[in-house]
């Protein structure tokens, strides 16, 4: 995905910084992580308090193989199939993942 495009996507929140990162990109805003893309895809923030919302709406859990074939969840989401064709929606799955972001630094 261009940078335009990730810009586009997180505009409700202002402006964000996009950095390339492990072969993919990192998604900042206020200098807060809150989305990856790996691979093409766009990976939203969670947390224990925003995680359940994101299982709810039928929304993946990125993990990776680690070690010993193991996989090793992480605290990213993909993005719910209905906000692609709403912004509004788009734009509540993007404040959640910066809520998630801020509740991190803590």
């Amino acid at each position: 995905m261009d940078n335009i495009d990730i810009e586009e996507m997180f505009q409700s929140l202002g402006p964000i910084t996009i950095k390339r990162m492990f072969g993919g990109k990192g998604i900042y805003h206020m200098g807060r992580i809150l989305a990856l893309e790996v691979g093409d895809e766009i990976l939203l923030k969670a947390d224990d308090t925003s995680a359940s919302e994101f299982e709810a709406a039928g929304a993946r859990r990125w993990a990776y193989e680690g070690k010993k074939g193991k996989a090793v969840n992480m605290p990213y989401w993909s993005i719910p199939d209905d906000a692609f064709d709403d912004p509004d929606e788009m734009a509540r799955w993007v404040r959640l993942a910066y809520e998630a972001a801020l509740r991190s630094e803590k």
